[in-house]
């Protein structure tokens, strides 16, 4: 299983995002403040991109793959849906 390995939870992270693109986008900040608040958006983005991916890559693995015969993707014999 892949898990991030960032401690900070995904929806800590896309908070904390969303509240740095807030204050970047109303502006009146010095050009260090507004560099400084984009390097951590950087790291913020990059957290939940890695949350994401691990995301997907779990889901990936408890999806069946339709093309593995007798698995039964959707709408095949012995498909739950």
């Amino acid at each position: 299983m892949t898990e991030p390995a960032s401690p900070v939870p995904y929806e800590q992270a896309r908070d904390q995002l969303a509240e740095v693109v807030r204050r970047l986008e109303s502006g009146g900040l010095t050009l260090e403040d507004s560099l400084e608040l984009w390097e951590r958006g950087e790291r913020l983005a990059a957290i939940c991109s890695d949350w994401l991916e691990g995301a997907r890559a779990r889901l990936a693995g408890a999806t069946p793959d339709p093309a593995v015969p007798g698995v039964g993707g959707p709408g095949e014999p012995g498909a739950p849906f």
